[in-house]
């Protein structure tokens, strides 16, 4: 009974240095891969790929998911701003909240759905099946060759995806607002003219490049330290997926506090 007492009362103080043992082993890893961003442009071929395959191939869910982001907001605002008729000022609105917060946050969690639960799951079966050994064994660097095209990519597609987000939504909700709801035009544009600046712009592209950074770090350091075979495969890419979307959260707090004390 004692000894279960103790088990009960100390297992979450190990499970605790559990993490923080390996929490400080990923930001260990990370550190070694500094030294390697430069040899990226080395090999051209393979950051276009990746660009390719991470970036384009979301394409098709960012656009879907910016389409009815920007149609359901603008119908959400206008019920609340109707009541009180400021509907003039629907356009600033959702042009503030897409840009600086849902554009960086839908779009990033879009690409890890899509290109990030693939790159754990893809670097998680080489290791499995010891191509990144061989890689290795021939010489070669396999986090030069195989992690940091993979993170600089990201790092490029994501901030280009989140201006095509907000394109996007912002022109769904300005055909729904005018043409459905029935606000007027040049009101709807002349507020948006007067109010918007670009740096609501500029604090969204931020927030992708950073969000960029972390989700695919995580992405590819689990990947590579997959271990168990095709289960710890399946494992990998759950946790790869879980992990990116909760730091998306916790650095979007932490990056918009930034930029209010900042005034941005």
């Amino acid at each position: 009974m004692v000894e279960r007492l103790l088990s009960f009362v100390g297992r979450p103080f190990l499970n605790l240095y559990d993490s923080v043992e390996k929490f400080g082993t990923f930001i260990l890893f990370q550190l070694t891969l500094f030294k390697l961003y430069p040899h990226v442009l080395k090999r051209p071929k393979i950051l276009l790929t990746q660009i390719e395959v991470i970036g384009f191939g979301c394409m098709g869910v960012v656009t879907l998911t910016a389409l009815f982001t920007g149609m359901v907001e603008a119908i959400q605002l206008y019920s609340g701003l109707h009541q009180f008729g400021v509907d003039n000022f629907i356009g600033y609105t959702i042009f503030l909240s897409i840009t600086k917060e849902l554009g960086p946050v839908f779009a990033s969690l879009m690409l890890i759905s899509r290109s990030i639960s693939a790159m754990a799951a893809e670097l998680g079966t080489m290791r499995v099946s010891e191509q990144i050994d061989a890689i290795d064994i021939l010489g070669v660097n396999s986090k030069e060759y195989l992690i940091t095209p993979r993170i600089v990519a990201t790092v490029i597609s994501l901030p280009l995806l989140v201006i095509w987000f907000d394109f996007i939504a912002i022109s769904a909700a300005y055909l729904i607002s005018t043409h459905v709801l029935g606000i007027n035009p040049n009101a709807y544009q002349e507020t948006l003219s007067r109010l918007g600046e670009f740096n609501d712009i500029l604090t969204g592209v931020i927030k992708a490049a950073v969000f960029g950074f972390i989700v695919s770090s995580i992405g590819s350091y689990i990947g590579y330290h997959t271990a168990g075979g095709a289960r710890g495969v399946g494992e990998s890419t759950i946790y790869a997926v879980v992990y990116s979307a909760v730091a998306i959260f916790v650095a979007n707090y932490f990056l918009s506090s930034l930029f209010l004390y900042l005034d941005w």
